[in-house]
C-alpha cells in the first residue's frame, strides 16, 4: 500500500502538521490490527482549512465551465494511474474484498465523476424563466463535506466532484474510520491541479471536526452522510448560523416479491444484494416481503442462500463478503441478531458468533431472518451487517403498506415478471429510489431518500444544483 501523507493535513494546496498532537490507529478490520496511525484535527485546523477555502472561493467561483471540466478531466486522468491504489487502500482499510473494491469501490470514483461530467456539459448556469426574469446558478460559497466509511470512495466522489463542478470550494472530512483513501484521493486532486484552497481535508472524529466544521459561521454548506442520529446533530449544529444543510442517511429498504416472480432468482438475488459489502450499505434490501403461499419455499432458499455465502479475507480474489468494518460495528450486528432471536423470529441461517475458522478480525455469519414482523427491531432498524428479515404478506396492497410503514425511505425494491405491474407498485413506494428486477441505477441519476433518510440529492443534474444558489434578476 502507498505511502501516504497520514501524519499531515491538505490545506491551502501544500500539505501541513496538524496543530494539536491527538492521532488514532487505522485498523485493518480482517484482522483487528493497525495498518496506520493518522492525525486527528481541532478546531483551529478547521478554521485553517476554511480561511482557506473561504480566501480561494471568489476566484475559483469566477472559474468557467470550460476551465471546470478541464479540471474534472484531469482528476479522472489521476484517479485512473492510481486507479489500483484505491482499490487497495479501500480494502485494506474497511474490509471490502479486493474484486469488489476493484470492481465497485474504487470504480465509484470513475462513474460518479463521468455523471457529473456528462450532466455539467448540459447544465444551465444561466437562463431566462417564463416570466422573462434571468436565473443563474451560483456556487453556495464554502462546503463542509462529511462521508462515511461504507463506500469511501463513492462518497468523497459524490460530493467533491460537483461541489467543484458548481465552483465552490470545500473542506472534506472523512471518516475517521477509512481516512487513507481520503489522504490518497487528496493527492489525485493535487496532482490534477486543483488551484491552491479549493479543496481542503482535515480528519478528525464528528464530535471534534464534524462539529466545528457544521457550526463553522464561514461555512455555508454542510453535505453530510452517515447515521440519521448524527445527521440529526448535524443539523442541529448548522442550524445557528442557518447553512444549507444536505443529508443522506440511513434506511431500512423493503424489497417486495410479487406472486408471479420467478421465486429461485428473485430471492438469491436479493439475499445477496443484502449482503453485499458484507451488508454495509445504506440501501440495502434488508426487508424481504415475501407473498405467504410462496414464503415457505423463499424461507429454503434464502437459507441456502446464506449458507452457501462464502465469507473470507479481504485481500483473496473471489466473490466472498469480508469482515465488518470495526470493532463498534461487529457489537452493534451482534446485538441485532441477539435481539432478533429474543424477539421470537424464526433463525433461518447465520447466528451470533463468527465463522468457523475467522477468528480474528470482524467476521460476522449471514444471517437470515424469518417470521419477522413489521415492527420487530430487526425489521425497523438499521443493522449494517449481513442480515436480512423474510416477512410474509397477504396482498399486493398490504405489501405496499408495510414497505412504506418506515421510518426511512431511502430505497426500495420490487421483483415481478410483469414490468408494468411492478412499476405500478414502484409508483406506490415511499423512497427515493426503486430498484425494478435487478436494475441498477444510472452515473447521473440523483440518489437521495425521503424522511429520515435524509434530503437533498446526490449525483449528475441534481447533485450540482444541491451546491447552487439560485438568483433570480428582473430586466426592463
Amino acid at each position: 500500500m502507498t505511502k501516504l501523507h497520514t501524519d499531515r493535513f491538505y490545506i491551502n494546496g501544500t500539505w501541513v502538521a496538524p496543530q494539536g498532537r491527538d492521532t488514532l490507529p487505522v485498523i485493518n478490520p480482517a484482522t483487528a490490527r493497525p495498518i496506520a496511525t493518522v492525525a486527528l484535527g481541532n478546531a483551529a485546523d478547521v478554521d485553517t482549512a476554511v480561511t482557506a477555502a473561504r480566501a480561494a472561493f471568489p476566484g475559483f467561483a469566477r472559474s468557467t465551465l470550460a476551465e471546470r471540466l478541464d479540471l474534472l478531466a484531469a482528476i479522472r486522468g489521476r484517479y485512473e494511474a492510481r486507479y489500483d491504489e484505491m482499490a487497495e487502500t479501500i480494502s485494506a482499510e474497511m474490509g471490502a474484498p479486493i474484486d469488489l473494491s476493484r470492481r465497485s469501490q474504487a470504480q465509484a470514483g470513475l462513474g460518479h465523476l463521468d455523471g457529473v461530467v456528462a450532466a455539467l456539459k448540459q447544465f444551465a448556469f444561466e437562463e431566462p424563466n417564463p416570466a422573462g426574469d434571468l436565473l443563474r446558478h451560483e456556487p453556495i460559497g464554502v462546503c463542509a463535506l462529511i462521508t462515511p466509511w461504507n463506500w469511501p470512495a463513492n462518497q468523497i466522489a459524490l460530493k467533491v466532484l460537483p461541489a467543484l463542478a458548481a465552483g465552490c470550494t470545500m473542506v472534506l472530512k472523512p471518516s475517521e474510520l477509512t481516512p487513507l483513501s481520503a489522504l490518497l484521493f487528496a493527492e489525485i486532486l493535487d496532482e490534477a491541479g486543483v488551484p491552491a484552497g479549493v479543496f481542503n481535508l482535515v480528519n478528525g472524529d464528528g464530535p471534534t471536526v464534524g462539529a466545528e466544521l457544521s457550526r463553522h459561521p464561514h461555512v455555508d454548506m454542510v453535505s453530510f452522510t452517515g447515521s440519521t442520529r448524527a445527521g440529526i446533530e448535524v443539523g442541529r449544529t448548522a442550524a445557528a448560523t442557518i447553512k444549507r444543510v444536505t443529508l443522506e442517511l440511513g434506511g431500512k429498504s423493503p424489497n417486495i416479491l410479487l406472486d408471479d416472480v420467478d421465486l429461485e432468482s428473485a430471492v438469491r438475488r436479493g439475499v445477496r444484494q443484502c449482503f453485499n459489502n458484507s451488508g454495509q450499505s445504506c440501501n440495502a434490501p434488508t426487508r424481504m416481503l415475501v407473498p405467504r403461499a410462496l414464503y415457505a419455499k423463499a424461507a429454503e432458499i434464502a437459507a441456502d442462500t446464506a449458507r452457501t455465502t462464502p465469507v473470507g479475507d479481504p485481500a483473496q480474489s473471489g466473490r466472498h463478503i469480508g469482515p465488518l468494518a470495526s470493532d463498534m460495528q461487529f457489537d452493534r450486528v451482534q446485538a441485532m441478531i441477539a435481539k432478533g432471536i429474543a424477539e421470537g423470529a424464526t433463525l433461518l441461517a447465520g447466528g451470533p458468533g463468527k465463522p468457523e475458522g475467522l477468528e480474528e478480525g470482524y467476521f460476522v455469519r449471514p444471517t437470515v431472518f424469518g417470521d419477522v414482523g413489521n415492527d420487530m427491531a430487526i425489521a425497523r432498524e438499521e443493522i449494517f451487517g449481513p442480515v436480512i428479515a423474510l416477512i410474509p404478506y397477504d396482498s399486493e396492497a398490504e405489501a405496499i403498506a408495510m414497505a412504506n410503514d418506515t421510518p426511512y425511505g431511502l430505497s426500495a425494491y420490487v421483483q415481478s415478471a410483469d414490468p408494468d405491474r411492478a412499476m405500478a407498485v414502484a409508483r406506490d413506494l415511499r423512497a427515493g429510489t426503486v430498484f425494478i428486477n435487478g436494475a441498477g441505477l444510472g452515473q447521473g441519476s440523483p440518489f437521495g431518500g425521503y424522511k429520515q433518510s435524509g434530503n437533498g440529492r446526490e449525483g449528475g443534474f441534481h447533485g450540482i444544483a444541491d451546491f447552487c444558489e439560485v438568483k433570480a434578476i428582473a430586466r426592463p
